[in-house]
């Protein structure tokens, strides 16, 4: 492998924009047009669009969204029927639920004054209408009774899942982009007033300052920009002449290429691409996750059912052309499943004042 070039199989980042949706689309009507046709069969993408601008409209009329994959249609939860006509004029699904958005939120603060356990995260899961709090096998004792009594004191608002595994980041030593004695995958290439960089997960760049190609290759990539915890994200510049194509490898031969950062939606069907595991699919359970690891609290990731494995921190999460996440960490593993945790690309955009390439 040449040390001063990412090969095509690296993962590439697109365009920060999305595609704008027709006005008819995203404009919401009055609640007279709620008797109008059923919705059209949406993408999976397009229904998140369509949910960042029903989510505007309404504020906390909605206590969240997610997709319905079988059906093609956005599904928002809302607690009264003049916001469920709002969301049928605007060409999504509306279901009635207990809990508003706001209810929601005051159980997660709960969470977080009061159960903030190394090993544990939480997400809301607008399809229960409850905050879903998974805590893993290191929860015990007075902790996990701690966590017990706090979720209880919620009532139906929350719930709590074991896993068997072990919440952490998924850094470890060796392949993809290597630093002092870390190894990562490399996530998005970005461009930054002119300039190529790429982005990977803050907690590799918190860990090293110098990035190869391969195991004591020529430096490729400084790191510039690293936040962990709180967030999981990192800029890294490159070093002259590194290749920086706009492509996700898919580790068969060939790649995907990236044209945009998208917000992601519950429901939606993603990719994973990662130095160690190379490319898992599954679906986006959560949004706005919090995890608690050993290292510290993240906030506002993507809850999934996708697996990874230590080395694959960074990697891109992506749904068709367009970038979703950066790999942070989760439980398990691709031979048993898991739950794995990402930070959104387009927050990670904004944070570093990048751009497409």
């Amino acid at each position: 492998m040449n040390g001063s070039r990412i090969p095509k199989r690296r993962a590439a980042l697109a365009a920060a924009g999305t595609l704008a949706l027709t006005a008819a689309s995203l404009t919401l009507q009055s609640a007279q047009a709620a008797s109008g046709p059923a919705p059209s069969a949406l993408s999976a993408l397009r229904a998140g669009e369509l949910a960042q601008h029903i989510a505007a409209d309404l504020g906390p009329a909605t206590a969240g969204s997610y997709y319905d994959a079988s059906a093609g249609k956005l599904v928002v939860t809302v607690v009264d029927e003049a916001a469920a006509a709002r969301v049928r004029a605007a060409g999504a699904v509306a279901r009635q639920v207990k809990h508003s958005a706001a209810e929601l939120a005051s159980a997660r603060e709960t969470l977080a004054a009061r159960a903030t356990v190394p090993g544990t995260a939480w997400s809301v899961d607008p399809r229960t209408n409850q905050v879903v709090v998974t805590a893993d096998r290191t929860v015990t004792g007075a902790a996990l009774h701690r966590l017990q009594t706090v979720v209880a004191g919620l009532g139906d608002k929350a719930r709590i899942k074991r896993t068997s595994a072990t919440l952490r980041p998924y850094v470890a030593g060796g392949d993809a982009i290597w630093g002092s004695g870390v190894r990562c995958s490399l996530g998005f290439n970005v461009t930054k007033s002119g300039k190529p960089y790429f982005l990977t997960a803050g907690h590799c760049g918190n860990a090293s300052s110098s990035w190869s190609a391969s195991q004591g290759g020529s430096r490729v990539g400084t790191t510039e920009t690293s936040s962990f915890p709180g967030h999981d994200y990192a800029l890294v510049r490159y070093a002259s002449g590194a290749s920086h194509p706009s492509a996700v490898d898919l580790y068969d031969g060939g790649s995907q290429n990236i044209s945009r950062a998208a917000e992601a939606t519950v429901g939606e069907q993603v990719q994973r691409s990662g130095s160690t595991t190379q490319v898992h699919g599954g679906e986006v359970t959560g949004l706005d996750a919090t995890v608690n690891y050993e290292e510290g609290t993240v906030e506002g990731l993507i809850d999934t059912t996708v697996c990874a494995e230590p080395g694959d921190s960074g990697g891109a999460l992506f749904d068709g052309d367009a970038a979703l996440g950066l790999t942070s960490g989760g439980s398990g593993d691709c031979s048993s499943g898991g739950e794995t945790f990402f930070q959104p690309v387009p927050a990670a955009l904004q944070a570093v004042g990048a751009q497409i390439p």
